[in-house]
């Protein structure tokens, strides 16, 4: 058995898709009956369940209230990435749920010259089923400074730091793993858990900030990962390709001189003319389907300074001067790593081909890798969307890798076949206005909790 074969129905067989042949007026009224189950709720459970997951939803309803609650705790506690004790002390209310679960946990402190706060790490240490890997994050966008309120309900909605962004993501992966244990379903599952503390700003080395990560990817099966859930024109989506996320820095240097002399032999066209060149032949020359290079900062003149610390530049230039220095900042995102080397030299021969008296070059930096689209994700994507269908919540659909920003489950794709999007419903993700609708948690749960237990069977 592969782990994702869909599950028998709840009367033990799938039921027929051909023509049935009723056996008299008692049978046929009793066939149809059954027949009727398949498509209906019984109890406010879907018919196709099968009695221990018709269970678990159950276990995962009776606690919906305790799960906002949960949330509420946690979101309550700044953990911008740079706090690192208010990281660490997510951490330690996620850590006590996974200690009662009986999962094995650990802090993965990361070297003080990083100035992160760690990560949490737990493992439930099972004999049977495919060994799954779970996916969150502690720390959000909102640094202490910030002016975002840390918690307000408002109707069936929450607004506050991080709440869909995502905290609400890690509530959701614990109730599910709680409704497995209330029926027994965790005792015999193989699962890690990796909740990051830096994965809105990581930590460099970022060897280092995902080692732990990485290493439990190559003992994993699948990797599920819990940032927030989509939707489009009203239907769920889950992640199966995510487009890398990179720099790259493009230095131009020209020849210092008086305006007079400005596109002659002699002094040539100066820096500013050439890095306006580079980038205005990006723009004309290298736009097609999942690829960005976005352009954030530029700086020229005589003399310019930037600190990549804070992400901040000046220029000092006079209008009857050649400009000498030129700097362009950036990032880039593509979906396959070829896409992204046949882009890479390109964006080189573009640089190379430089305006009399000038001379360029530009540097590419690696950050989260993509997660290109495989057989294997969308077999996985099929059975959570099965999964979703059979608790009568609908189908979902593959989200548009153009339509996300960079996640951790892309550091494990080289590794395991990967999901994102599990996690909570909300939206304005990283602004003042970031918020979780409510239902979404109670959803989610039930989602992730039905298609761990199928994958994990025996």
């Amino acid at each position: 058995m592969n782990g994702l074969a869909h599950p028998r129905s709840a009367c033990g067989a799938s039921p027929s898709r051909g023509r049935s042949h009723w056996p008299g007026k008692a049978g046929s009224r009793a066939a149809l009956v059954l027949a009727v189950g398949f498509l209906v709720f019984v109890g406010g459970v879907h018919a196709q369940l099968t009695d221990t997951e018709q269970r678990i939803v159950t276990a995962v309803k009776q606690r919906s209230p305790a799960a906002l609650e949960l949330l509420e705790r946690s979101v309550r506690i700044n953990s911008g990435t740079l706090n690192a004790q208010g990281v660490r002390e997510v951490g330690a209310i996620y850590r006590k749920e996974f200690d009662e679960l009986g999962f094995k946990t650990q802090w993965d402190e990361m070297p003080a010259s990083m100035k992160r706060g760690g990560h949490l790490l737990a493992v439930h240490e099972g004999s049977a089923g495919k060994r799954l890997l779970l996916l969150g994050h502690l720390d959000t966008v909102f640094e202490p400074s910030s002016s975002v309120p840390l918690w307000e309900q408002r109707g069936d909605k929450v607004r506050g730091q991080g709440v869909n962004d995502m905290k609400g993501g890690d509530v959701i992966m614990i109730e599910a793993l709680r409704a497995l244990k209330s029926v027994g379903a965790l005792d015999t599952a193989r699962i890690e858990v990796v909740l990051t503390g830096d994965e809105e700003r990581t930590g460099s080395p970022r060897e280092t900030a995902r080692a732990s990560m990485i290493a439990a990817a190559k003992r994993s099966d699948y990797a599920l990962s819990f940032e927030g859930s989509g939707r489009h024109e009203g239907q769920t989506t889950a992640v199966i390709t995510r487009r890398s996320s990179g720099g790259w820095t493009l230095v131009v240097r020209g020849k210092a001189g008086h305006s007079m002399g400005v596109f002659s032999e002699r002094s040539g066209f100066g820096a500013i003319y050439e890095g306006a060149r580079i980038l205005d032949a990006f723009r004309q020359q290298l736009i097609e389907p999942n690829l960005t290079f976005n352009v954030g900062a530029v700086f020229g003149g005589t003399d310019t300074k930037y600190a990549s610390d804070t992400a901040t530049g000046t220029a000092f230039g006079k209008s009857n001067v050649i400009a000498r220095e030129f700097r362009a900042e950036g990032d880039m995102r593509f979906l396959t790593p070829e896409q992204g080397d046949r882009v890479k030299q390109r964006m080189r021969q573009i640089v190379a081909a430089s305006l009399p008296g000038t001379s360029a070059t530009i540097e590419f930096r690696d950050g989260y890798p993509p997660m290109p689209p495989t057989d294997a994700g969308t077999k996985l994507l099929l059975a959570y969307s099965k999964a979703s269908e059979d608790a009568g919540l609908g189908p979902v659909k593959a989200d548009d890798p153009a339509m996300r920003g960079a996640g951790d489950v892309q550091h494990v794709a080289p590794y395991t076949t990967g999901m994102d999007g599990l996690g909570a419903y909300g939206t304005g993700a990283h602004t003042d206005d970031e918020d979780l609708e409510i239902a979404s948690i109670e959803r989610g749960a039930i989602r992730a909790a039905l298609m761990i237990y199928r994958l994990t069977r025996p």
